[in-house]
């Protein structure tokens, strides 16, 4: 057996068929002539490959550059794939998950949940997402349409979905972390480019990854009344770890920060009102807020609730569609209908914020408005069908939370995949070794 295992052949006709079976799922019969590479390295040996690997005679002294330099590059000729088709490391930045996905959590996105998207723009530093030294990190000299490959299934709802940021097509290169677009609509374009240019741009597959729970997807209605989500009328499921904002009215004394923690409360970012007294807006479960009502020196603890007007910097100006008439909040939310592929809508002047952004700029058509004629292309619209599926994307700690309520939808073409295991986690407010959550170390997501 180990002989049959060892002969050129089997390996040839082994490592042939997976690599047959990887060029099938991948699309692009061009790969077959890696078949030709594959033979010569089992069978025939006429190219050395590895040119950069030294045969050491029997008696020679190693060299240790050497040795490093064909580490390095086999673990590039591996792990360069493994990022691209089935997994990519991914750090959470913002308190926008929690208390499900903590800030300062690393995960590994598993992309064959939905499937892998191809690079569109391959040629592309490795390991680096869209910058590196302040610089654009790949080149636009080849440019490729969105593919993807065939995955596992579809994003569903109640997903933990990571995707490319919708609005990162435009970013402001003095202000890189912030929403160009709220930007404009608060301040005008000539102001904002002005202050906080120039403009980078970027393609779908280099915008920011942000993750989110998917709360609707495409063909659903999403609404959202005092702060519950409904999605075709019915309530949708309070996951574990959702949070949202309360007032906790004290005696006037504040709460130890220790049974804070032990309540699972993040400390950091809360603040003491002695005017009030208490704590205007701690984000926390349900949960932490019965066992905090229960506190010797608390003697309230009530969710907060945003109606119609909206507090600052909750305005329509920070709300998708960004229109006034809509009259909505974050927790006053919808009807909103999520569109999906095939799907027609009657456009209307009024309807018409909620979609302009698919029609110009996810599915690139000419959008104007002229004489009150809503004109596709430069032809009067009266309707239009969508040419992918949408879905909407909600933090679980919802009211710390930048996501589908302040800029739309999310497009098809920018899911990347979903989150599997967080491989190491560590507290930003503390120091080495005691910011190591050790409890979250190799926790499946």
């Amino acid at each position: 057996m180990r002989e049959f295992l060892q002969n050129k052949w089997f390996k040839f006709g082994l490592w042939g068929l997976l690599y047959l079976l990887w060029v099938i799922w991948l699309g692009n019969y061009w790969w077959l002539l890696g078949l030709a590479v594959i033979f010569d390295i089992f069978i025939t040996r006429k190219v050395k490959w590895a040119f950069w690997k030294k045969n050491y005679k029997e008696g020679e002294k190693r060299n240790v550059w050497l040795d490093w330099l064909d580490a390095i590059i086999f673990a590039v000729i591996v792990v360069i794939p493994l990022n691209i088709f089935i997994l990519q490391a991914f750090r959470i930045p913002s308190s926008s998950m929690e208390s499900t996905l903590m800030t300062g959590d690393y995960l590994f996105v598993g992309k064959l949940a939905y499937g892998p998207k191809l690079p569109e723009r391959p040629l592309s530093i490795p390991f680096v997402h869209n910058t590196i030294f302040g610089k654009k990190s790949y080149s636009d000299l080849i440019k490729r349409d969105y593919r993807r490959l065939a995955g596992f299934g579809h994003v569903e709802r109640g997903d933990i979905v990571v995707f490319n940021f919708p609005h990162g097509d435009t970013v402001l290169s003095k202000r890189p972390v912030d929403d160009y677009y709220t930007h404009v609509r608060f301040n005008g374009r000539e102001y904002t480019e002005r202050m906080y240019g120039p403009l980078i741009t970027r393609p779908v597959d280099k915008e920011d990854n942000y993750v989110k729970r998917c709360v609707a997807v495409a063909g659903d209605t999403l609404e959202v009344r005092d702060g519950r989500v409904f999605v075709n009328g019915d309530s949708l499921d309070v996951y574990p770890g959702i949070q949202n904002s309360y007032t906790v009215i004290t005696n006037g004394t504040p709460v130890n920060a220790k049974i804070l923690e032990d309540a699972g409360i993040q400390t950091s970012g809360i603040w003491f009102d002695a005017t009030l007294p208490g704590y205007p807006a701690m984000s926390m479960t349900a949960e932490a807020a019965d066992k905090l009502a229960s506190v010797a020196n608390v003697q309230e603890c009530r969710r907060n609730v945003d109606v119609y007007p909206p507090d600052y910097p909750d305005s329509y100006l920070m709300l998708f569609p960004f229109a006034e008439d809509f009259r909505w909040t974050r927790d006053n939310y919808g009807p909103l209908y999520i569109p999906a592929k095939g799907d027609s809508v009657a456009l209307t002047l009024g309807n018409l914020p909620l979609y302009s952004r698919i029609i110009s700029v996810y599915e690139g058509h000419d959008l104007k408005v002229q004489d009150g004629t809503i004109l596709i292309d430069g032809v009067p619209a009266t309707h239009y069908t969508f040419a992918m599926d949408y879905y909407f994307m909600m933090g679980d700690n919802r009211h710390n939370s930048l996501d589908s309520r302040y800029w739309g939808f999310v497009p098809e073409n920018h899911i990347v995949g979903k989150p599997r295991v967080v491989w190491f986690s560590k507290d930003v407010n503390k120091p080495f070794p005691r910011n190591i959550r050790w409890n979250r170390l190799l926790k499946f997501v």
